[in-house]
């Protein structure tokens, strides 16, 4: 595969995007492109009422995503490496599992439209932690919004970023899984981690953190 310029993490609701993210920009030098989540007004009443304000979330992401990955599209890729904690195709994901049929189709036809102008990531490193262990950090990070989240949803997100990143693999993809390791507290997993992206060949790929590395109990 091509020089790894623009590597992006993903995973499901508190599996640890950000704080990889920023880790990862620290140790390249490089700049962190973080999602502007907080900016969007519907985020609150979505937590509250899904049903009711599923559309009009999904459509401010998609399109707060757009202008921001837009921005990142104009610099230059090649002069300097750039993460992210999150992808434009992650949209689609919670799109699926929050839309209905009929909003779904609208939802699709722009989304195809927008995502033609933007870059695909080289490598995405995928988060993946047990709905228990999600469960817990969700509450530890203590946004107010996300009090009312049902442990269901949080297990429908999960299926939905396993079918995209197990079935569909759209992506050159380094799987990682993070119950039991904790790279902002252990130097020994960072290294092992970012060992195993620069070694990235192209395809799927996993990264098991050796033993001893473990952060969690």
């Amino acid at each position: 595969m091509r020089e790894k310029s623009f590597v992006v993490v993903e995973g499901p609701i508190g599996v640890g995007k950000t704080t990889l993210c920023r880790l990862l920009a620290r140790q390249w030098g490089t700049r962190a492109i973080l999602e502007e989540f907080e900016e969007n007004p519907f985020l609150p009443k979505f937590y509250q009422d899904r049903r009711a304000y599923a559309f009009q979330t999904q459509i401010f992401f998609m399109l707060s995503r757009f202008r921001q990955q837009q921005k990142m599209a104009q610099l230059d890729l090649f002069s300097s490496r750039l993460v992210a904690d999150y992808m434009f195709a992650k949209d689609r994901i919670f799109a699926a599992v929050n839309l209905s049929d009929n909003e779904l189709d609208l939802y699709n036809v722009l989304s195809q439209i927008l995502r033609r102008e933007l870059p695909e990531p080289d490598l995405v490193i995928f988060l993946q932690a047990s709905v228990d262990t999600l469960l817990r950090r969700i509450e530890a990070r203590g946004r107010s919004y996300e009090r009312n989240m049902s442990r269901s949803y949080v297990e429908q997100i999960v299926e939905a970023y396993n079918d995209y990143f197990f079935r569909q693999r759209p992506h050159h993809i380094l799987l990682v899984n993070t119950d039991r390791a904790d790279f902002s507290e252990n130097e020994e997993s960072l290294r092992g981690l970012l060992d195993a992206i620069e070694s990235h060949g192209g395809g799927f790929e996993t990264y098991v953190p050796r033993l001893g590395e473990a952060g969690y109990p």
